[in-house]
């Protein structure tokens, strides 16, 4: 029988762990079953088994095979909405506890790296780039409302001193956060997924769940076997596929796009991004890059509502890359990639609990890297019984998208082409 495989991408040719691991077969048992071995799953897995916890990861393909595995690799604070959005919509009381939240993902990757000794090329710092003025104004009320909420690793960059760190004339000016940063994620989340087996965890790949059987306990069915646990966590985000259909139809898969180029000269590299940070603009269909480990180029953007696959990956970002950097023309792109992430209607994480022990987190819009490391602990304290951090996201209403199936994705792509309008005007 054949093996799934990653897809095609530069983070699975350059994966330190190339380790397939066994298919669920018979019964097991065990306190809590994962489904799903991203970000968000790997990292509840590992905070329990930090506590002792008996964990079961179910993993449909391989360890990392979505957007955990796939996305730009930028680490990215605060949330989709920030918190500003998040006071005026939700009241001070749940702006001023997601404040003290906003931060918190970053700071536990970097934990989790040097705590696991995780190889995953960290590098620190992340540049948000202006296109525009009113982008640049935008920047300088964010750098405000992070420092009242106690981030003071902050720099402004003029449209001058942006090109110390970006080598375009593109940008009006930017934000650099140094508490931001870049890895290469598919290692990210298999380092940890040792960490985690290390702790007496276990992982079965190729192990799609099938249903899930709601009782105390509750049983996780697959194709080969059950898992029986005294709590159920599901982790699939954009890759469910039909497992609990009330969850999914509160979040929309997208596709973003990504190639890697060649190896490139270190003159190139350092005219490119002399600091090494790692970029992304401040559009509303965002472009995004940075230097991979290896000193290639890699670079990001655009949307697929719905998820889509584009036929050409490769004809629909490097046309981008060149506005940014013309000089790369004639540069060889070694590898093309596409990835779904989730998005929500109201653009912030869904947290929830069915029934009492089957639990589900998804939908980070967009900023799923710092988000799911974070949810993965808040997860954890939930089912320990510690739901402080837990309420605040749960208490959130979650909307379905409007349309249904059928026309969720025209109504979004709509909604969409009037904020890449105004990107346009700068307005």
């Amino acid at each position: 029988m054949s093996v799934p495989s990653h897809i095609d991408s530069y983070y699975a040719a350059s994966a330190n762990d190339k380790k397939v691991r066994p298919k669920l077969e018979g019964e097991h048992r065990c306190d809590v079953c994962v489904v799903g071995a991203g970000f968000t799953g790997i990292s509840t897995a590992l905070s329990l088994a930090e506590r002792g916890k008996r964990v079961v990861v179910l993993e449909g393909t391989r360890i990392g095979f979505g957007a955990s595995g796939r996305n730009g690799g930028q680490i990215v604070n605060s949330f989709n909405r920030d918190i500003d959005y998040i006071t005026r919509t939700y009241g001070e009381d749940i702006g001023q506890k997601m404040g003290k939240m906003a931060f918190a993902g970053s700071e536990l990757i970097r934990e989790r790296i040097e705590k696991y000794n995780i190889d995953c090329d960290l590098k620190h710092g992340n540049v948000f780039a202006a296109c525009n003025k009113k982008q640049f104004e935008d920047l300088k009320s964010k750098k405000a409302l992070w420092e009242a909420h106690g981030h003071n690793e902050l720099e402004l960059l003029s449209a001058s001193s942006i090109q110390d760190h970006i080598g375009s004339g593109r940008y009006a000016g930017g934000l650099l956060d140094r508490k931001g940063g870049h890895i290469q994620p598919l290692n990210l989340v298999l380092g940890q997924a040792q960490a985690l087996e290390s702790l007496g965890g276990i992982i079965f790949e190729d192990s799609k769940a099938i249903r899930i059987e709601q009782g105390k306990p509750a049983k996780v069915v697959t194709e080969h076997g059950v898992v029986v646990a005294d709590t159920v966590v599901v982790a699939g985000n954009a890759y469910l596929l039909g497992l609990i259909p009330e969850v999914e139809k509160k979040a929309m898969p997208c596709g973003t796009q990504m190639v890697a180029t060649e190896v490139l000269s270190e003159e190139l590299q350092k005219q490119l991004l002399p600091t090494g940070y790692c970029v992304e603009d401040c559009n509303y269909l965002l472009d995004y890059f940075r230097l991979s480990g290896d000193g290639r180029l890699i670079y990001g953007g655009g949307t697929s509502y719905g998820a889509r696959e584009p036929g050409k990956i490769e004809q629909l970002i490097v046309p981008k890359m060149l506005k940014t950097f013309p000089y790369l023309k004639g540069v060889k792109i070694d590898f093309e990639w596409t990835g779904n992430f989730l998005l929500t209607l109201l653009r912030m994480p869904q947290v929830g609990c069915i029934g009492d022990n089957l639990f589900y987190a998804q939908g980070y819009s967009g900023h799923g890297v710092t988000n799911s490391h974070l949810m993965g602990v808040i997860l954890a304290d939930a089912i320990e019984g510690d739901r402080e951090r837990y309420d605040v996201f749960a208490s959130m209403p979650q909307y379905p998208f409007p349309g249904g199936r059928m026309l969720r994705v025209p109504y979004t792509a709509i909604g969409a082409s009037y904020y890449i309008m105004r990107d346009k005007l700068g307005i």
